[in-house]
């Protein structure tokens, strides 16, 4: 029977990764997809990058490229990007820009946004990271712009990862599946998630998988790496996540947003005041 891991989401977060890995590896599975973003929140990035390459090079690999790699990308080439100066918002992503290498940009511009991926005798899945047309695009259970998407479609399988939430929804026909998050997915106990395909005759059948994993070491090194100097809040967004796995970077991002509007009546999502990602944080975390 054809298995095959399909793994979104990594955020950098390696140690969850290996965890994943070991259960993969430990059922015998030797081919991969990953719907892109590999790193972003966690330290120690080029961790991430070396078991990456690793996998590439011993086993059959499909890689996406997701909205994180976007940024690195980006900022190699934009000389004037917004987000240089720094703070609680984007202190985790100069972190992780500034330990990687041209080859690691290289890997992510090679990346295909959208593809289409054959096994002999089953039917073809579609792998994107948002959507096929956009890899910052939510694909959510159930929404117009995912109905459109799937009716467009021409194959039966859809794989998208970006909202980390782990499920599968079918609309006329078609079936979307949503591995979750590696680093720590959304309503998952702050478990890391990925999802195992399995070929069923023509079709594929889907197994999610949710495993614990030492977060206590993720927190340390979060906090002997320099990370979490140059993110305080976004860090404690990441921790209580890794914890709870209830409330998403996004959602702290949106009221800390709205806080600084209100008091300044304008705000840059790459320049928001320390004081109101505190604000922020205390009142929808309570840390």
């Amino acid at each position: 029977m054809k298995k095959i891991a399909v793994l979104s989401d990594i955020h950098g977060n390696y140690i969850a990764f290996q965890k994943c890995l070991e259960y993969v590896l430990g059922m015998g599975i030797r081919a991969f997809i990953f719907l892109g973003d590999y790193l972003g929140e966690f330290p120690y990035p080029q961790k991430t990058m070396e078991i990456l390459y690793s996998l590439k090079e011993k086993y059959t690999c499909f890689f996406l490229q997701g909205n994180k790699e976007d940024y690195w990308i980006s900022r190699k080439y934009d000389k004037n990007c917004v987000w240089k100066n720094g703070n609680s918002t984007v202190g985790a992503m100069k972190y992780c820009y500034k330990n990687l290498t041209d080859k690691d940009i290289g890997f992510f511009e090679s990346l295909p946004l959208c593809r289409e991926i054959t096994f002999d005798g089953a039917g073809s899945i579609l792998a994107c990271h948002g959507s096929p047309d956009k890899n910052n695009e939510k694909m959510f259970p159930d929404g117009e712009n995912t109905k459109g998407i799937m009716e467009r479609c021409a194959g039966q399988y859809i794989l998208c990862g970006h909202t980390h939430v782990q499920g599968s929804f079918s609309h006329k026909g078609k079936i979307l599946l949503n591995p979750g998050l590696v680093g720590a997915s959304l309503y998952s106990g702050g478990k890391a998630q990925f999802m195992i395909l399995y070929q069923k005759g023509e079709e594929w059948g889907h197994q999610f998988i949710s495993l614990d994993y030492d977060k206590k070491k993720v927190i340390k090194e979060m906090e002997e790496s320099g990370l979490w100097d140059a993110a305080p809040y976004w860090c404690r967004v990441t921790k209580y996540g890794m914890l709870a796995g209830e409330i998403s970077h996004g959602t702290v991002l949106s009221r800390a947003m709205e806080l600084c509007r209100e008091e300044t009546g304008k705000c840059d999502w790459y320049n928001i005041p320390e004081i109101y990602w505190e604000e922020a944080v205390q009142e929808l975390l309570g840390c």
